[in-house]
């Protein structure tokens, strides 16, 4: 059967198309994305990005907010200009965005379960021979004794309490099998 003509040629560009205004309303409803919530929350979005964040005490600009003085042999020169005081509306956000930085963070370093079992059942059946480790027919990944090795000074930095009451155990065993 023929082919259908004039599909396979190409789509010639429209110069008349007015493409600007295809995207214009698509950009003019969409809001900055904030992530920080005290933000957020006291944003206006009747102003302008820089009025808002100057309501709140933060710099649009770093740049600009902290310049970096220049030097001139030994005494450092001033620009002349010195900013304004600005009047912050809203402190209550620079603090609660203080407070929350200065919460320790709370440590997520955790290992996979099979890591852990994988390490554990190493340990147990052949102690500190890498070499036998890596023959293991368990070490599925084939890792190197190196690797092996690293796993384990893994384990031992991230439990270091646990490993060595797995230790511990493994003496009472070979103890109580004597």
């Amino acid at each position: 059967m023929p082919k259908a003509k004039g599909k396979g040629r190409r789509q010639k560009y429209s110069y008349n198309l007015n493409r600007k205004r295809l995207y214009r309303s698509a950009r003019r409803r969409a809001a900055p994305r904030i992530a920080c919530s005290h933000i957020r929350h006291a944003w206006d979005p009747t102003k302008s990005v820089a009025q808002n964040l100057a309501e709140m005490g933060l710099a649009e600009d770093p740049n600009k907010a902290v310049p970096i003085p220049k030097k001139l042999g030994m005494e450092l020169e001033s620009n002349g200009r010195e900013q304004g005081n600005k009047i912050v509306r809203k402190p209550y956000v620079v603090n609660e965005m203080e407070y929350e930085a200065s919460l320790p963070e709370k440590k997520s370093n955790t290992l996979s379960r099979d890591l852990i079992d994988y390490v554990r059942y190493m340990i147990q059946n052949h102690g500190e021979n890498y070499k036998e480790m890596a023959r293991d027919e368990k070490n599925y990944y084939q890792d190197t004794p190196k690797q092996i090795k690293r796993k384990i000074n893994v384990y031992k930095n991230f439990y270091p309490d646990e490993y060595k009451d797995f230790i511990a155990s493994l003496k009472q065993e070979k103890m109580d099998v004597q």
